[in-house]
């Protein structure tokens, strides 16, 4: 009979351990974006583009965000933004280029009420890219384009920006 009593406790306190051990793992688990952003602050940007395309695979499926279906399509506008920049800070102009037109995609079928924000950042990330490569004229000209794709403040807060003649608030007096 004892050995029956410590069988169970045991087999009670192995499925215990299990539980906390699943627990754990969900809890510490960092997210796509997380470990890109932590990649590249390190420098390491096949790190960083490798999780980012992860990100993007999420979200890139017909059921998240397509033509018919726009359920996380502002989601997957900043997963290719990041990519993007990841690509171009890599050096790889021409995928983050072509990234950056994906994008450009994805915002188009978002909802009209989210897209300033999220324009705003994708852009502001691209051009922020350039600038940190040393690409100034095209950082500029893609903070231009996010200006006239309808991007709120947030686009003003990159380099290009205050390059251009803005401020955090936008347009300066005399520009």
């Amino acid at each position: 009979m004892a050995v029956l009593l410590g069988e169970r406790r045991c087999g009670r306190q192995w499925a215990w351990l299990a539980a906390c051990a699943l627990v754990t793992t969900s809890c510490t688990s960092v997210s796509y974006p997380e470990a890109a952003i932590k990649a590249s602050d390190q420098g390491d940007q096949k790190a960083a583009i490798s999780f980012a395309r992860k990100e993007v695979a999420r979200f890139s499926t017909p059921d998240q965000c397509s033509r018919t279906t726009n359920r996380n399509c502002g989601t997957l506008a900043l997963a290719y933004g990041a990519l993007a920049e990841y690509q171009i800070l890599a050096g790889d102009r021409a995928a983050g280029e072509s990234t950056f037109g994906s994008a450009k995609g994805a915002l188009e079928w978002m909802d009209r009420e989210d897209r300033p924000s999220a324009t705003a950042m994708v852009y502001r990330d691209v051009s922020e890219a350039f600038w940190k490569t040393g690409d100034r004229p095209r950082a500029i000209v893609v903070f231009n384009e996010g200006r006239a794709a309808g991007a709120d403040g947030w686009l003003y807060m990159c380099s290009a920006a205050q390059a251009a003649g803005y401020g955090p608030e936008g347009p300066r007096a005399g520009s």
